[in-house]
C-alpha cells in the first residue's frame, strides 16, 4: 500500500503500513489509471481480450479487418472508435443504450457516423450475452427492454463506455472533480 502525505513539503511518500523510512520528494507523477466500465454480461471475464476490448488500436483494427463487429457506448470515445474501425471493419454497429447520440456526442461526430455507410446505429440496444470457445464467436443483444434477443454472428466487442479513475486514495490531497478525476490547477 502507498500513501501521500501532503499535509506538509517536501511531500511525504509512505510505503507499506507506514512504519518505514517515508520518501521525500518536492513533486509527484501520479499516474493511477482507471477501470473501465465493464458491461452487464454474465461471463464476461472469459472474453476480454480474447474478442472484448476496451481500445481501439491499429492492432485491434488489423484483427478485424473484413469482419463485422460492434462498439458499445454513445458518447465520443465510442464514435471515434467506430469511425476508426470502419476503415477497416466490413460493417460497424453501434450499440447505445439511449435514444441516440444528441445528447453524449459531438454534433460534427454524429454527422459523420450518420452518413457512414459502413456503420449501423441500433439505439436502445444493449449486449445480453457473450458465446465461444476460448474467443468471442456470438454476440446477443436485446432492443427495448422487451425486445426480441438477436444472436449475431461476431468476433469483437469495443466497450466505450466511460472509465472510473483510480484515484480514490488521493482525496483530501489533491483536488478531485465530481467524478474523480484530478483537477488540473493552473499556476
Amino acid at each position: 500500500m502507498v500513501r501521500v502525505d501532503c499535509n506538509n513539503k517536501p511531500y511525504r511518500v509512505l510505503f507499506g503500513d507506514g512504519d518505514g523510512e517515508p520518501l521525500l520528494t518536492r513533486a509527484i507523477i501520479i499516474a493511477s489509471g482507471v477501470e473501465y466500465r465493464r458491461l452487464a454480461v454474465e461471463n464476461l471475464s472469459r472474453f476480454e481480450g480474447a474478442g472484448v476490448y476496451y481500445a481501439a488500436t491499429r492492432m485491434e483494427a488489423q484483427l478485424c479487418t473484413d469482419e463485422e463487429i460492434a462498439v458499445v457506448g454513445g458518447a465520443n470515445s465510442a464514435g471515434q472508435a467506430a469511425m476508426f474501425l470502419a476503415e477497416t471493419a466490413k460493417r460497424v454497429h453501434m450499440l447505445i443504450r439511449g435514444d441516440g447520440l444528441a445528447r453524449t456526442m459531438s454534433r460534427y461526430l454524429i454527422s459523420r457516423i450518420e452518413a457512414h455507410p459502413g456503420i449501423e446505429l441500433h439505439p436502445r440496444t444493449e449486449i445480453v450475452g457473450l458465446d465461444g470457445n476460448g474467443h468471442l464467436e456470438q454476440v446477443a443483444w436485446r432492443t427495448g427492454r422487451n425486445g426480441p434477443v438477436e444472436r449475431r454472428t461476431l468476433r469483437h466487442v469495443f466497450t466505450m463506455t466511460g472509465a472510473e479513475p483510480s484515484t480514490k486514495w488521493l482525496a483530501g490531497c489533491l483536488a478531485l472533480d465530481d467524478k474523480g478525476f484530478i483537477r488540473l490547477v493552473r499556476r
